[in-house]
């Protein structure tokens, strides 16, 4: 499987916003996460990085 954890920067500090996340759709300022057990959480935010290595996506 290829899930991975989202989470958010705010200056210094990342905080898990969803874990197990396996759908991530940019939706203008907005990115919607969904994640294997179906929950699904809108983000105020844009993606930052991406690193399927260490199954993380970091917004801001």
């Amino acid at each position: 499987m290829c899930e991975v954890n989202v989470y958010i920067k705010k200056g210094a500090k990342e905080t898990l916003v969803l874990k197990d996340v396996d759908v991530v759709k940019p939706d203008g300022a907005k990115v919607v996460i969904s994640n294997i057990f179906g929950e699904q959480k809108i983000i105020k935010a844009r993606i930052k990085e991406v690193n399927l290595a260490n199954h993380k996506i970091v917004l801001e």
